[in-house]
């Protein structure tokens, strides 16, 4: 992808421009809730919410050290040195039918401790190492999971060290097959549940999908929670816990604190039960079915006297002259205070004239120059006539298809009943790296979930917030993210920010890069404009006077100073960018 240092040129001029430069409700029954426990040496009893913003943390002087839980349950993580001999990367291809790009899982995996608001000591994560790139790993579960007539409870913490901007930190629960090999991994594996944050430009939420099976067709659909809750885009260990009761009601909690709860039956889409009834498909509208109800008046005749020739506006002839009019004198003069520059050449540049400016003798009065008698509204106008409406005799209604039978209709009261889980995976592609994963629980359990909570997150969450707390800089030296960007802060930074961000996301998606960065095709259309302006003034003949070329000309200088400013400032982000697509695109095809 080549970007020519003009299109930074335009975008510092778009940023100078827009900156100034220019002239529990529900209460469902039998659910419970994990309370977030008692924060150590946070204000508030047991319960409290661990992430209010009113709340001011300490550093203590020792950080806690990570101690192993002893909490069991069907699958349980927190990654300690023998996580290698249960979590394999996957080597597949990703599934990009319809795409001509074909995309390998080069997304490499590390497990270490954080660099970013370290809050225990001795405690690691599951990380995916790098930005840009298709991430796939998974663990294969002792036996299998099978959630029928049980609670099931998955919950896991999120860190983001690098912040999120664009890309996934969810998890899939597979289903049991016999197929199920991690090596091949990858977005076309069938899952049980996929649950956790996404992000991408203004979309933010916290993914709830389960895979429902239609036990008459056996296909199965993706059945997508509604209004789902916003995951936290910060660089602190967050807690996502996801509920699921046998009686098919679900809680999602973040940080211990409910965000959003409901029914399997009645807040997815499209709906776990179908509709009894459908349209008939081979049910037609008949020929002679009036659906207009109302029709232009077959009777009606336009009236004798109505003219349709009679104009919107005449001159109105009463109308006189006001006696301050100056007509002898124009309405614009020779600035007089204009003087030639120096530097003009006659030879060269022309005969100089001076400006034009308004005539100061008409500020103060009525108008100057040539007088002539105003429009005003003709009170004979009608327009051209058109029949009245009238209800339609013959009109019958909206006509819909009837109604028959839903062959596909079946009724499931138990969609809690998921399939068998065998394996938990992680299948992402992030522009930030180092997306952290900490202390997964999959059960039955809630008071296990909650207690591996209390043993682990609800005690590194305080000191990570005072970590954030102390090293939080004062407004003015506030980092921006390239969302967070003003121009005024740092035009250099500002362009090779906003440039390099689009370029990165356009190597895989342009149109999603042109979503989320708008600033960059905006001004590249704006540099367009300016172009064909400057072409049509230099080319539009010799009658154009002599100022006009003259500030043509150094319009056209100024550009090209911008344009060699700007292109050193986003050469290396560019170049970079271009280099690490071109290794993905290379590796993939490997």
């Amino acid at each position: 992808m080549h970007l020519n240092s003009a299109v930074a040129a335009a975008l510092l001029a778009t940023g100078a421009q827009a900156h100034g430069f220019h002239g529990n409700p529900h209460g469902f029954a039998g659910q419970n809730h994990i309370p977030g426990g008692h924060i150590p040496g946070g204000p508030g009893p047991a319960g409290s919410s661990p992430s209010s913003a009113s709340v001011s943390y300490t550093v203590p002087e020792k950080l806690p050290t990570f101690t192993p839980t002893t909490v069991k349950a069907e699958f349980l993580e927190q990654f300690d040195e023998a996580w290698d001999s249960r979590w394999k990367a996957s080597h597949a291809k990703k599934d990009t039918a319809g795409s001509e790009e074909e995309w390998a899982y080069v997304g490499e995996w590390a497990v270490e401790e954080p660099y970013v608001y370290n809050g225990q000591v001795g405690d690691s994560y599951l990380v995916a190492k790098n930005a840009a790139a298709h991430h796939a790993i998974s663990a294969k579960f002792p036996k299998k999971i099978d959630p029928k007539d049980k609670t099931l409870v998955v919950q896991y913490e999120v860190k983001l060290q690098k912040g999120l901007e664009c890309g996934g930190a969810y998890m899939k629960l597979l289903r049991d097959t016999k197929a199920l090999h991690q090596e091949e991994f990858s977005n076309a594996s069938p899952y049980v549940i996929m649950f956790g944050p996404d992000k991408c430009g203004h979309t933010n939420k916290v993914h709830f999908i389960f895979n429902h099976k239609n036990p008459k067709t056996g296909k199965y659909e993706e059945k997508h929670l509604s209004a789902p809750p916003q995951a936290s885009i910060d660089k602190i260990s967050h807690l996502y816990t996801l509920i699921v009761q046998p009686n098919n009601t679900f809680t999602i909690q973040k940080d211990g604190e409910t965000v959003r709860e409901g029914s399997l039956l009645e807040q997815f889409s499209p709906a776990v039960n179908p509709e009894k009834e459908i349209d008939d498909p081979k049910d037609t509208k008949p020929e002679d079915w009036v659906d207009e109800a109302r029709i232009p008046d077959p009777e009606a005749k336009k009236p004798e006297d109505w003219d349709e020739d009679a104009p919107f506006e005449i001159v109105d002839e009463e109308a006189t002259i006001p006696e301050d009019w100056l007509e002898d004198e124009p309405t614009t003069v020779a600035d007089p205070e204009a003087q030639k520059p120096e530097d003009w050449d006659d030879g060269e540049d022309g005969d100089w004239v001076a400006p034009v400016v308004p005539n100061p003798k008409c500020a103060d009065v009525s108008g100057c120059g040539t007088w002539t008698k105003p429009l005003k509204s003709n009170p004979d106008y009608k327009g051209p006539w058109s029949a009245p409406y009238i209800d339609n005799p013959a009109y019958k209604g909206v006509w819909a298809p009837r109604k028959i039978a839903n062959p596909e209709y079946f009724e499931d009261l138990t969609p809690a009943n998921f399939e068998p889980i065998g394996a938990i995976g992680f299948e992402l592609w992030t522009m930030q790296a180092d997306v952290s994963f900490d202390n997964i629980y999959i059960g039955h359990s809630i008071d296990d979930a909650k207690k591996l909570a209390d043993e682990t997150f609800f005690v590194k969450f305080p000191v990570e917030k005072a970590l954030e707390q102390a090293e939080k800089p004062k407004e003015s030296e506030k980092p921006k993210s390239p969302s967070d960007l003003k121009f005024l802060d740092d035009p250099v930074t500002y362009v090779k920010e906003k440039l390099d961000l689009f370029l990165t996301i356009a190597a895989n998606n342009p149109i999603e890069a042109i979503k989320f960065v708008p600033e960059v095709p905006t001004a590249v259309v704006g540099l367009l404009v300016t172009i064909v302006a400057l072409i049509g003034t230099l080319t539009s003949g010799g009658s154009a006077p002599a100022p006009v070329k003259k500030a043509a000309t150094d319009a056209k200088e100024k550009a090209k100073d911008a344009k060699d400013k700007a292109a050193e400032a986003v050469a290396t982000g560019a170049e970079n960018v271009k280099g690490e697509a071109n290794k993905r695109a290379t590796r993939s095809s490997s």
